[in-house]
Parts: structure tokens; sequence; C-alpha cells
């Protein structure tokens, strides 16, 4: 047995570890995750032994474990800023641990043991690790399970709430499909005891045929009123199941991270919860439906048969192995191409998505045609997926119909073989020929579901896809609370990466409460990632952010968030009323909190100016309002939540210099009291800023006073007099003069 050098266990889980070991079994690698299957902070650990691989998740409690074996792998992956450990065989994933990036390094080390431990029980020879000269490579993505029917199954969650109306539906279900088997029954007597007799000269039964005739009609109105019953019955309820889909769908949409919406098309987004969920609901409703309906009638109508004549229903069942191989033939080439379709379709909504919100910008370019060619080629790339996935399924459908065609031939000839021995009646084949045409009926309605089928699949998948996707910023399972905030922040340690291209680097930064911080630098240096990492709309690779002592991931995202106040270089407005945009923070606010907001922001006066004041309707994106208008509004709906954190990111950088004017003047009523961290592009605006935080390469290269950075003649000199030399010559073209920059100390003494 290969000897291993002990490993240090890690505390808390070292006894519990310890004690689950088998004779001769040793640790070979362990392994700590701080997240556990939610994305939430919590302590787990996985271990690597000679023979096993064991896992504590720390969400449920409980220990897993899997056997080493040839074929077994571990796939390592990360995405911005959350990392992923999985574990597969030759068929599929059997486990997957999330942990943040702080991890990661010791999760490399893991899976390399791992893999050497894998190829020593299959007998393959191990170089050292101080042998290879080769680097770990990893795809960083994750693993896209292929799509699958049974992705469908997962809908039970959804249904879980209505099984009392799912339950009833069924019965009824259950009932209208027996009533519709009354009939064929019927014209068996209907056949032997009234028309042969009288074909063959007796008197026909006046009460027989009565009540025959009474029972055909009262079945087909039993049929009618339970058909009607459940068809209504379990519409309603897959709506709601797709209600419910939608919503669940788009509020977990709303908590994940803007990393996920990095990476991500509108169109695609908006055509999973429109489009996807809506034929999920037809799907529920009309074909899922209906499939339930016509596996009752094949059972219902089997059993009939046999009691009726087993050797005829023998021959009744010839094409239904045929059919089975035909529908598993084409099923996984139904799904893929669907899956396609999906895709192609979403990238037609795509172009969409980007030309009419932008039409502004493709009509001033004239770039009309360009657009139209886009929609073009993505309308053309579609019908040509379609009409691959059509070759196969225009072949599939008649097949099946031939396929029953000539099992209804099998059933007459039968027949008619066993009339002519007398083994059955004449009644007795027409009532099969009834049946059959039911069974052969249901059996081809079932096979065109396939298509339905995989179509609904593809579209959960995509659903899925999303739920199934963890915000890189979790919730702590134990939140502290966070009231009272002053606004001190804390930046101790911080360093943080977009996949492997690093960011900012060891980055330490105390702001006291109330204080104005200016962040300086070049385009790339980490002004943007910084504030983004202040905000918490991404984790700390490593290090700490901390607020008023706190650590940032032990708080609540949305709780912290609620003491952040945000200005941004492009201000966003939504649809609606000027008075409904500036409490977009506080919903709740009064029309006189909401005056107020307007008046500190100097937004008041020209609202009063707009034809409906405070009630004028605002365009998507602020359109109708000039930059300068959205920009202080902004401001207003910032004022209006008064917030102990303020983040301004280039809020002046977009206006003339008179707007601009106006909008400091809003902004100096904005800072009044609060921890301000401002990006400016031009650094004039950051003098009445405290401190100012030179930024190069995500480091901080210079920290201090503007006069102090200005007469250490640095980093922050540099940019002041390059901007200075810019402003000059823009000033010198206005006069049609060349202009000469002045000399350092001038700009020094007059800034």
């Amino acid at each position: 047995m290969q000897e291993h050098p002990p490993v240090d266990l890690p505390h808390p889980h070292a006894t519990a570890l310890q004690s689950r070991l088998l004779a001769g079994e040793n640790v070979v690698a362990t392994l700590e995750v701080d997240l556990d299957a939610h994305g939430r902070f919590a302590q787990g650990l996985v271990a690597l032994t000679n023979a096993r691989l064991l896992a504590f998740e720390p969400d449920g409690g409980a220990w897993a474990e899997f056997p080493l074996a040839p074929g077994l792998g571990l796939k390592l992956s990360d995405h911005g800023g959350l990392a992923f450990m999985e574990l597969f065989d030759t068929h599929r994933r059997l486990a997957r641990w999330r942990f943040t990036l702080a991890c990661n390094p010791a999760a490399v080390r893991f899976v390399e043991a791992f893999d050497r431990e894998v190829q020593r029980l299959a007998g393959h020879v191990v170089r050292d690790e101080e042998d290879d000269g080769e680097e770990s490579s990893f795809d960083f993505g994750e693993a896209g399970a292929p799509p699958s029917t049974w992705v469908l199954l997962r809908l039970g969650r959804f249904a879980r709430p209505y099984q009392g109306q799912l339950l009833l539906g069924f019965a009824l279900m259950l009932g209208a499909t027996g009533a519709t088997l009354v009939s064929p029954y019927l014209t068996m007597p209907l056949m032997d005891k009234v028309l042969i007799p009288f074909q063959n000269g007796q008197a026909i039964d006046p009460h027989l045929v009565t009540l025959l005739l009474a029972g055909l009609l009262g079945a087909a109105l039993f049929s009618w009123a339970l058909g009607w019953a459940k068809t209504y019955l379990l519409a309603l309820v897959s709506e709601r199941i797709a209600a419910d889909l939608r919503t669940t769908t788009f509020e977990h949409l709303l908590g994940l991270s803007l990393e996920y919406f990095g990476n991500k098309r509108t169109g695609d987004l908006m055509s999973r919860i429109g489009s996807e969920t809506d034929r999920i609901s037809v799907f529920l409703s009309l074909h899922a439906l209906d499939f339930i309906t016509d596996v009752l009638m094949l059972a219902m109508t089997s059993i009939i048969l046999f009691s009726i004549h087993p050797g005829l229903a023998l021959a009744t069942l010839v094409p239904l192995p045929f059919i089975a191989w035909l529908i598993h033939l084409v099923r996984d080439r139904l799904r893929t191409g669907f899956e396609k379709i999906d895709r192609v379709w979403g990238e037609i909504t795509n172009v969409l998505a980007d030309t009419i919100p932008g039409i502004r910008v493709v009509k001033a370019f004239a770039q009309e045609k360009r657009e139209a060619t886009r929609f073009r080629d993505a309308n053309a790339n579609n019908l040509a997926v379609n009409d691959r996935l059509n070759k196969t399924w225009s072949l599939f459908t008649p097949t099946v119909a031939l396929l029953t065609e000539m099992g209804l031939l099998v059933v007459w000839g039968v027949g008619i073989w066993l009339i002519a021995h007398q083994s059955i009646t004449v009644g007795t084949l027409t009532a099969f020929l009834a049946y059959i045409g039911r069974f052969y009926g249901r059996l081809d309605s079932m096979s065109r579901i396939v298509s339905v089928t995989q179509k609904a699949a593809a579209g959960a998948k995509r659903i899925f896809d999303i739920l199934d996707h963890v915000s890189n910023v979790p919730d702590p399972v134990n939140p502290l609370p966070f009231h009272d905030v002053t606004g001190a922040i804390s930046m101790q340690g911080v360093n943080f990466r977009y996949g492997s291209r690093s960011v900012i680097r060891s980055l330490n930064l105390d702001i006291r409460p109330g204080e104005m911080v200016g962040l300086v630098g070049h385009s790339g240096s980490g002004k943007s990632t910084l504030v983004n990492l202040i905000c918490r709309f991404y984790d700390v690779t490593e290090g700490a952010i901390k607020v008023d002592g706190v650590d940032l991931r032990r708080v609540k995202v949305a709780d912290y968030r609620r003491h952040i106040g945000l200005v941004l270089q492009e201000p966003f407005l939504f649809f609606g009323t000027i008075a409904e945009n500036i409490a977009y923070g506080k919903p709740n606010a009064t029309r006189a909190e909401i005056v107020a907001a307007a008046r500190a922001a100097h937004a008041h006066e020209f609202i009063l100016r707009l034809p409906h004041g405070y009630d004028s309707l605002v365009g998507e994106r602020g359109q109708g309002l000039s930059g300068g208008e959205r920009q202080r509004i902004s401001i207003a709906r910032a004022l209006l939540i008064d917030p102990a954190i303020l983040i301004l990111d280039e809020a002046t950088s977009a206006v003339d210099t008179e707007t601009e004017k106006e909008i400091q003047r809003a902004l100096d009523n904005l800072v009044k009291g609060r921890t301000t961290i401002a990006i400016a592009h031009r650094l004039s605006t950051l003098r009445k800023a405290d401190r100012l935080v030179v930024m190069d390469r995500g480091e901080i290269v210079e920290l201090g006073p503007h006069d102090e950075l200005i007469a250490q003649q640095g980093h922050y000199w540099r940019l002041w007099e390059a901007q200075a030399r810019r402003v000059d010559a823009e000033a010198g073209e206005d006069d049609g003069l060349l202009v000469v920059a002045p000399n350092p100390s001038a700009h020094t003494e007059n800034a």
C-alpha cells in the first residue's frame, strides 16, 4: 500500500474526519471550503484519502463519501470571484463544491493530489510534482450538462403548492377517459343483438335499442362534462405554475451579482423569462395533459382489449416496438435541435434588444441597413436550424402513421380469420376496431408529443440554468445586524481579480466617517473596480473591506446597500413620473420629502417647468430630459434615502460647464455629513476632497490632500499638469491662438 506523509487536519472537522477513517486508510490531502451549496458563507471540508473522497456539507451537517475508482475526475473552474470544484464519473456529475478564490491555490493542489491517486489506482506511473514542468490548465466556465427530458421533473417543486387541484384534475381525467371507452363497448350488443339479428329476419327490440342509445348518449355527456372540468382546472393550475416560475426566475435573477449580467445578453434573458416560461405553460396546460390522457387511454384500452380477446389484442401491439425504437432514435436529435433553436432565437431577440433602445444612435450614424442585415442574418440562421430539424421531424410523423396503419391491417386480417373460424363475432371485431382506432389515434398523438416535450425540456433547461446559478456575492448564513452606520471604511490587504487577471493588489486604506476621498488615476488603474468592491457588487479575492468595523461579508447585502447612495456618470431613469424616479430608493416617501430632495438637488425649478410638474412622465431611460436634468434627478434620488456612504462615479463628466456648476451645487448639499468616495474626470472637481487616493495598476501609489500631492511632483502632479495643458490648449484653440503651457508653479498657485 502506498504510504503518505501525515496531513495536518483542519479544525473543527478533524475529530469527525478521523473517526470516519477505516483501518489502513490515511488522509492524503484536505481542502477547506468557505461556501455552502447555496453560496452562503459556511465552513466545509473535502478530504482525500488513499481510498475515498470524504466531504462535510455545512448546510446539511452530513458527510458524503465517494470511493476512488478509475474514471473519476475533479474539475476546477472559477468565474468572477467564485470558484467551483466538481466530481465526475464517466456518466454524470456526482458532487459540486463552491468556495471563494481565496481557497483556489489550495484547491489546485488538492486536484493534483486527487489525479495522482486515481492514476495510481489505474496502475499508471505518476511523475512526482517536482518533475512535472507543465502547468495545470482549467476551464474557466461552468460545466454545462446536456439537455435532458428529465429536467421537466424539476418543475415538480412549482407544482407542489397545487397538489390538491392536480389530484382532483387527475381524478376528473381518469373519469373522462373511462367514459370515452364506454361507447365502443356498447357497439358489441348493438351489432350482435340488434343489427345482425335484424338482418337475419328477427324483429328489433325497441327497449334494448333505447337502453343502448341512452347509454351512448349518457357516456358522451358524462365524458364532455368531466373533460371540460379537468381541462379548465388543469389549465388554471398550469398558468399559475408558469407564473410562479417566471416570478421565481426574475427574483433569483435580481439576486445575482453584476458579474452574471456582464456575461449575458439582455435579449437572451428576456427570451428565457418570457417565451421559455410561456412555452412551458403551453406544454403543461395542453400537451402534458394530452399525454397523460393518452397514457390512461392506452392502458384502459389494452385492459379492455385483452379482456375481450387476448390473441387479437396481441396482434394490436405489433407496431409498438417499432414506434418505441423510432421515438428513441429521434429523441436526442430533436432535443439538441430545439436547444439550438432556442439559442438562435435568443440571438434574434438580442438584435432587437440592442437596436430598439439604441435607435437614436442607429439613425444618427445612418446604420439602418447594417442593423437590418444583422437581423436578416440572425433570422436566416434561425431558418437554417429549423430546416435541419424539420428534416428529421417530417420523416418521423408519417412513419409513425404508416406503422399504425399497418397495425390496423394486421388486426383486420387476424379478425377476419377468427370470424371465419367462429372464434369471435362481427360485433366483437367491430368493437375491437373502434377501440383500435382510439388506441392507434392516441399512439400517434403520443408520438407527436415528442416534439413539444423536447421543446419544453430545452426551455426548462435554460430557465434552470438561471435558477442554478449562485450569486458570487452571497449572504452569510448567520448575518450580523447592521444599523446606525457612521460610514467608517477600512480596506485591509484587499486583492481582486477577474478570472486570471489581477486588478486590485494589496490595497490598504482607511476612510474616516464623514470624510470625502477622491479616487484619481489613469483609465484601467482600478478606480471603478474599487468602488464596485466597496458597494459589494463583487467580493474581494483576498483581504477584507469593513464598514464600522464589520466585514461586509458578515452582513446581508440588502441591509448594507440601504446605507449607500450612488450617483453614476450615466444616470438611469425608469419609465414613470419624475416623483416615482426620485422616490425609487424610498417608495413610501411623501410628496414633501420628494420636493425637499429635489430642492436640495437644484432640480425643483426645472421640474416645475414641465407640463405636469412632478407627475410628468419620463420616457424610457430618461428620454425627454437633458443630461444635466437627469443627473440632478439621480442626485435627488440619492439624497432622499439619506445614505451614510456616498459614491460619486464621474457625476459631472458628461455635461457642459454651466450644467456642471448646477450639479456641483447639488453635490455640495449631498456630501454634507456623509462619507464620500468620488471618481472625477476633471481633477479640479476634487479640490474639496479631504484626501486624494492616486491609483496605478490596482495599487495606491500616492495618498494625501491636493496641495501636498502637487508639492511632491509625483503621479498626481503629472496628471494635474497633463490636464492643465489640455485645458489651456483647448482655450487657445477657441481664441484662435497657440498657447504655451505655463510653468508648474503657476498652476499650483492658481489651482
